[in-house]
């Protein structure tokens, strides 16, 4: 048996909906052996209470290397904190909770790992067993979306195929970002050695060097042009996470009808799509959802009880 673990980077304004993530984590996941945590360390004291016999709250500094430090909090900019090296120009939240997505996969003792932003709610049950090795991790592939029209994808495209040494890309390229992901351990660590190998640098000063990259898309060229791991990985085109393609923002109405529109195979739904609601409010529509979800399953098996008398 090897389950797969749950990674969660997170931060103390997340605080809220990483506690919904958590409470839906515990209520709908199963087949999973740890779900990690990881929080800046002035913030793992905010954190601790949301751990239990399996969830672990690990602080970042675990993770990052020695020489890049957090900036004093008089220095943050619009909420944001940097951290700073003289080594690679300062970087965000954002990108060093990439940077720790990438070392905690390399460093945890798991086989496979499945990403979770702490946005992320399940409504539904997902049994995560079927993605334990040796069975093929999923890759999201986005077929040609990257085009000249999403100028920022398209950069992170340019940028992965630099540090990883490829040829220059030519677009349209296919895109590898997305919701509820996939990595296997062995892939991370050979993908870290060929930047380190590309860049004559550790793979953390290679990519605050750049500072524009994407873990996803350097996930996914790195596989899609390894014939080894290419063969471990199958490629689909969704993810469990429900999609919303309006850019509008949802309101209370539109969440209950995204959640109740959602197929069999979607069991839960990024907040970036309603950033706007209370969590009180969601909350209220997950049980709503859950309530009819089951009267409808227990309509049906009543149905087809009654079609067998």
């Amino acid at each position: 048996m090897n389950p797969v673990a749950l990674l969660t980077p997170t931060y103390r304004h997340d605080l809220e909906l990483c506690r919904l993530l958590c409470e839906s984590v515990d209520r709908h996941v199963t087949s999973f052996s740890t779900h990690y945590l990881l929080v800046p360390d002035a913030d793992a004291s905010l954190f601790a209470p949301l751990a239990s016999a399996r969830r672990v709250v690990l602080p970042s500094s675990w993770f990052l290397p020695v020489w890049l430090r957090p900036m004093p909090r008089l220095m943050r900019r619009k909420r944001r904190q940097f951290w700073w090296s003289l080594r690679a120009w300062p970087v965000s939240g954002w990108h060093i909770q990439q940077i720790l997505k990438i070392a905690a996969c390399i460093e945890l003792p798991s086989e496979r790992y499945c990403i979770l932003d702490s946005d992320i709610v399940f409504f539904r049950d997902i049994d995560l067993s079927r993605f334990e090795a040796p069975n093929p991790v999923p890759l999201l592939t986005r077929s040609n979306e990257v085009t000249a029209n999403t100028p920022r994808h398209a950069r992170w495209v340019e940028t992965s195929h630099r540090l990883l040494g490829l040829p220059a890309p030519s677009l349209p390229a296919d895109d590898f970002i997305g919701h509820i992901m996939f990595w296997d351990q062995e892939a991370v660590r050979a993908l870290a050695a060929r930047i380190e190998a590309t860049a004559g640098v550790s793979w953390a000063q290679a990519l605050c060097r750049v500072r524009e990259f994407s873990e996803y898309m350097l996930y996914g060229t790195f596989v899609r042009h390894e014939e080894s791991f290419s063969r471990a990985h199958v490629a689909v085109s969704g993810t469990p996470c429900v999609g919303h393609r309006d850019e509008a923002v949802l309101d209370e109405r539109g969440l209950r009808e995204l959640l109740s529109g959602a197929s069999q195979d979607e069991v839960a739904f990024a907040l970036a799509c309603c950033p706007d609601i209370p969590v009180a409010a969601i909350r209220a529509a997950l049980k709503d959802d859950e309530r009819a979800y089951w009267r409808a399953r227990t309509t049906n098996v009543l149905k087809e009880l009654l079609a067998l008398c």
